[in-house]
């Protein structure tokens, strides 16, 4: 009699927990990347893990498709020339809002190349001009260089000049991981002096909003999830970065008067709980946010596409969440003209 109880009990018990779901796509990816042979981006030099990680976008992410415009472009910066890339699908415009793009990589890897198929399909699903700018990398050029070249590149670009042949009303700014962070402390630093037009919307996907506290995320997907903590520890000693000042960890700052936010994170990603808290805080400060994440999707999905076919879907629902929250900026801004 005891026996059949306790059979009862254990048939009627929850499963246990097999772990965080994946979806089967991304763990075919994880399965082959973790059976690859060959030095991981940590075990390196900085030049070996770009070369690698520029290698991996013709593998991992689709040809970058049809698009009206793809001009190169030189910002001068305080540190020198910051080079960049215009990415349209039309050829001309009228005036309208401009995406000022900045990539991932840590700091440390990526440019404009690794991200161009991701940045030309955004201009085509948002319809909008895309400046994806290729700022300095350490450890040839540590903190604050890389923040720096941003505001000055957004600055550029709000000034609307002659080589964009674009006329910017307002700015939306993006970027993924590192490139998230730079949204941030880009918009930040433009709340606080403004530039030639406003940003009207910030668009981080999955940053490192937070160095200055060890989130869940950071230890439950430390290893086997593509980016690992050896490689963010990496990347941190590369960086030099004060997570004494917004620039270095955003959350630090003031967060009040920043613009409308969408947000999106990967469940899988050992940063995952930082764009979490970020989301958070920006409603606690009174900033419109619209929150995504991308459940069963990995860390650096944006340019995983081809490799993680239901990755475009989550990008998909990230760009519709981005155009809803210009097109809602905009129609304030036109009120706000015909107030005045």
């Amino acid at each position: 009699m005891t026996d059949t109880l306790i059979r009862d009990a254990q048939d009627d018990a929850p499963p246990q927990s097999q772990g965080p779901f994946v979806r089967p796509d991304v763990r075919g990816f994880l399965d082959f990347l973790n059976s690859t042979p060959g030095p991981k981006t940590h075990e390196g030099t900085a030049e070996a893990a770009r070369q690698m990680y520029l290698a991996m976008k013709d593998v991992a992410d689709p040809p970058l498709g049809e698009l009206a415009t793809v001009k190169d472009l030189t910002i001068p910066g305080p540190g020198g020339d910051i080079p960049a890339r215009l990415f349209d699908a039309r050829a001309s415009r009228e005036p309208g809002p401009v995406v000022v793009f900045f990539h991932g990589g840590g700091f440390v890897i990526g440019n404009v190349d690794t991200h161009s198929s991701f940045t030309a399909e955004m201009s085509r699903q948002l319809d909008l001009p895309v400046v994806s700018v290729d700022y300095r990398l350490a450890p040839e050029h540590r903190w604050p260089a890389a923040p720096i070249d941003c505001e000055a590149a957004a600055r550029w670009v709000a000034s609307s000049p002659a080589e964009l042949g674009r006329t910017a009303t307002g700015l939306i700014l993006s970027g993924d991981s590192a490139g998230g962070t730079l949204t941030i402390t880009t918009a930040m630093s433009l709340r606080d002096d403004p530039a030639a037009v406003p940003v009207i919307v910030q668009a981080p996907m999955y940053p490192a909003a937070d160095m200055n506290k060890e989130y869940p995320s950071f230890n439950d997907f430390a290893d086997g999830y593509l980016l690992t903590r050896e490689t963010m520890i990496w990347f941190a000693e590369h960086y030099q970065a004060d997570f004494t000042d917004f620039r270095g960890s955003p959350m630090i700052g003031n967060l009040v008067g920043l613009p409308p936010a969408v947000i999106i994170t990967a469940s899988l990603d050992p940063i995952r709980d930082q764009g979490r808290a970020y989301a958070a805080a920006l409603i606690l400060a009174g900033v419109p946010v619209t929150f995504r994440e991308a459940v069963g999707n990995i860390h650096g999905f944006i340019t995983l596409r081809q490799a993680v076919p239901s990755s475009a879907g989550d990008v998909a629902g990230y760009l519709a969440a981005v155009k809803d929250a210009i097109v809602e900026a905009e129609g304030q801004r036109v009120m706000k003209q015909a107030a005045g």
